[in-house]
C-alpha cells in the first residue's frame, strides 16, 4: 500500500494534467468575436484634400501672355488672408464647348444667329486650343445634345463638328448650363472651363430653374468663356443699293411720260418714281422688342458670369471679329496658370456650402494678374 503522502502526491498531478489538457482543448476552439459598441466601431475611412487650385492668367506690360511666372510673383488673399502659394504650373485643360444652335431667325438689325457660323467659330477655337487638352461638345437647341464626350482627339471632334451640327426653332439655355455641370463634375480641379457660343437667351417652356442651374455650374469651379452673339445681331445689314434704294424710272419706259399731248413738243413729264411697299407686322414688332429687352438682360449675365469665374465675355460685332475672338479665348485657356495652395482655415471645418472671397494681386512690377473671385467649398465625402 502506498503511504498517505505518497498518495496525495499522486492526486495532485493527476488533477493537474487533467486541468491543462482542458485548458489547450478550450484555447484550441474558436471564439465568437465581442460586437463592438457604437464607440468602438471604426468609421469608414474619409480623404479630403486640403488644397485650393486657382486658374490665374498673367499678362506682362506690353499685354502678352507671361510664360515665366513664380511663386514669389503672386499673392493670394483668401476672404483678407494671405495664404501660402505652394505652386505655379501648367496643366492640360478640360473644356466643354456649349454651341447655340437654335433661334436663328431672331436677329434684329438684319444679323443672325447662325448654325452655320457657329460651326465656323468653334471650329476656329478648337484648332487654336493646345495640343494635349481635353474636349468636350454639346449643343443646344429644342434640347440638350451630348456631340462627343471627353477626348484629345482633335480630328474626332472637328468630325463631329462638321457632320453633326443641327439647327432647331428654340434656345434651351439653362438647360445647357445644368448639362455643362453634369459634364464636369468628375474633371480634374483646377482647369475646368466652359466656352459657350451663344446669345445667351432663352425660349419659353423650359424646365429647368436657371438659378439652380447657375449654382450648379458654381460648384464645379470652372471658368466661363463666352463668346456672344448679343452685339452682333444687332447690327444692320448693309444695304443692297439695287434693291433698297427708291428706283428712278427711265422716261423711255414710261408710256405716259413719252407720248404726253397735254406737253408742249420736246418737253416731259418729271421722273416716275417707284416706292417699295414696307409690310408692318405688329405681331413681329412684337417679338423683336421683346428679344432686344431679353438680349440686354443677357448680356450684363454672361458678362458677369465670366467675370465671377475670371473668364472673359467677347462681343462681337461681325464674323471676322467672332473668328478672331474665337482664337483669343483658346489662348488665353492655353496660357492659364494653376495656383495651388492649402488654405490657413481648414476646408474640413467649412459649413455646407460656404463661398469663399479671393484676391489675386501681383508682387511683379509690369505684371497682371487675373483670376476668379471666389469658390464655393466643395462637400466632403
Amino acid at each position: 500500500m502506498f503511504k498517505p503522502q505518497i498518495r496525495l502526491a499522486v492526486l495532485q498531478l493527476l488533477l493537474l494534467t487533467t486541468t491543462s489538457v482542458w485548458a489547450q482543448q478550450k484555447s484550441s476552439q474558436p471564439q465568437p468575436t465581442p460586437t463592438p459598441t457604437p464607440n468602438e466601431q471604426e468609421s469608414p475611412v474619409k480623404i479630403f484634400t486640403e488644397e485650393v487650385r486657382l486658374p490665374v492668367i498673367a499678362v506682362d506690360q506690353f499685354g502678352h501672355y507671361d510664360p515665366s511666372v513664380v511663386p514669389d510673383d503672386i499673392l493670394v488673399l483668401e476672404d483678407g488672408v494671405a495664404q501660402q502659394i505652394k505652386s505655379v504650373r501648367h496643366i492640360p485643360a478640360n473644356v466643354v464647348l456649349i454651341l447655340d444652335t437654335g433661334g436663328e431667325l431672331s436677329g434684329l438689325g438684319g444679323f443672325s444667329q447662325r448654325t452655320s457660323l457657329t460651326r465656323d467659330t468653334a471650329i476656329a477655337f478648337l484648332n487654336q486650343l493646345s495640343e494635349g487638352t481635353w474636349v468636350s461638345t454639346i449643343q443646344f437647341n429644342d434640347s440638350v445634345q451630348l456631340l462627343q464626350n471627353w477626348t484629345r482627339d482633335r480630328a474626332a471632334t472637328l468630325k463631329v463638328l462638321k457632320t453633326k451640327l443641327s439647327s432647331g426653332k428654340r434656345a434651351r439655355f439653362t438647360d445647357a448650363i445644368a448639362a455643362a455641370a453634369q459634364q464636369l463634375k468628375d474633371r480634374p480641379e483646377g482647369r475646368r472651363h466652359v466656352v459657350f457660343i451663344t446669345d445667351g437667351v432663352d425660349s419659353p417652356g423650359g424646365k429647368t430653374n436657371r438659378a439652380q442651374a447657375t449654382k450648379q455650374l458654381a460648384a464645379t469651379r470652372a471658368t466661363i468663356h463666352i463668346i456672344s452673339y448679343t452685339e452682333y445681331v444687332r447690327q444692320e445689314k448693309p444695304k443692297n443699293t439695287q434693291s433698297d434704294k427708291i428706283r428712278q424710272l427711265p422716261t423711255s419706259h414710261d408710256p405716259i411720260t413719252a407720248n404726253d399731248p397735254t406737253q408742249p413738243p420736246g418737253t416731259t413729264r418729271s421722273p416716275a418714281y417707284v416706292v417699295h411697299s414696307i409690310t408692318f407686322d405688329p405681331a413681329m414688332k412684337r417679338q423683336r422688342k421683346a428679344y432686344e429687352a431679353d438680349l440686354k438682360m443677357s448680356q450684363q449675365v454672361l458678362t458677369d458670369m465670366a467675370e465671377e469665374t475670371g473668364g472673359q465675355i467677347f462681343l462681337p460685332k461681325t464674323n471676322q471679329e467672332m473668328i478672331a475672338q474665337a482664337k483669343d479665348a483658346a489662348k488665353e485657356i492655353g496660357s492659364e496658370y494653376v495656383v495651388t495652395y492649402r488654405p490657413k482655415r481648414p476646408l474640413a471645418d467649412a459649413p455646407k456650402g460656404e463661398y469663399r472671397r479671393v484676391e489675386v494681386a501681383t508682387r511683379r512690377v509690369g505684371l497682371t494678374l487675373r483670376s476668379r473671385r471666389g469658390y464655393v467649398v466643395p462637400s466632403q465625402p
